[in-house]
């Protein structure tokens, strides 16, 4: 599945190297050349995952990187530090500051490719097109299709996210609010009961498998995809 991913890289030939590359492979690339540049990105919308060079003017990535995990708007996108430092103690300074991989120049854009999927598989399982089934209830990102006990279920594109959502982050609870950030955009404003008009239809749509009651409400804190 195509992923929003913010490129802060500030050498134009390797910043148009890469964004070519991602493109190439389906993501949608959003770029930056300094960490100003990349926080104005981040305040308008929240990018699925951020590739973060170390050496940048003016603020460093490293710095760039503490306040993203300082923030509680920012603290869990996926952050894959690029640098020329192949030093350990770079590598551990790097993973310390909350990094979840460190890939040293030059790289193979396959090499990028793959650690991009498995941040993204372990990190925001939602932005992946890998198929995800509980139950007997199976959604299939690339295809777009989601059956029940093998039948298929017509979900609107609202529903099939949300759906996604809550299939790829079994047995938390989710909070309207988190679902408004992760489902419709932390830049889209809309009221909070949008999200109960929308379990209510999930739920209808999947009463005729009895898949309904894995959408579990959790008073006073949200709702939850039970797979227990």
């Amino acid at each position: 599945m195509p992923a929003n991913i913010l490129l802060v890289e500030d050498e134009p030939a390797i910043q148009e190297l890469i964004a070519f590359n991602l493109s190439q492979a389906g993501h949608h690339v959003m770029r930056a050349d300094s960490v100003e540049n990349a926080q104005q990105i981040v305040r308008n919308a929240l990018p699925d995952l951020i590739l973060l060079d170390w050496m940048l003017p003016g603020m460093s990535g490293i710095d760039f990187a503490r306040k993203l995990r300082a923030d509680e708007r920012t603290k869990t996108i996926p952050l894959i530090m690029l640098t020329a430092r192949s030093d350990e103690h770079d590598k551990i300074v790097g993973l310390e500051t909350g990094a979840d991989d460190y890939i040293t120049k030059p790289f193979s854009p396959r090499e990028l490719q793959a650690r991009i999927k498995a941040v993204l598989r372990r990190r925001a399982p939602q932005a992946t097109d890998d198929p995800v089934e509980i139950k007997g209830l199976r959604l299939d990102p690339v295809t777009h299709r989601v059956t029940g006990n093998g039948n298929p279920i017509d979900l609107g594109p609202t529903e099939f996210r949300l759906l996604h959502f809550f299939m790829t982050h079994a047995e938390r609870v989710h909070s309207r609010a988190h679902l408004l950030d992760q489902v419709w955009g932390d830049h889209v404003f809309v009221e909070e009961r949008t999200v109960d008009v929308h379990i209510r239809r999930l739920r209808s749509s999947l009463e005729g498998s009895g898949h309904d009651s894995l959408i579990q409400t959790v008073r006073g804190s949200g709702y939850r995809l039970s797979a227990n």
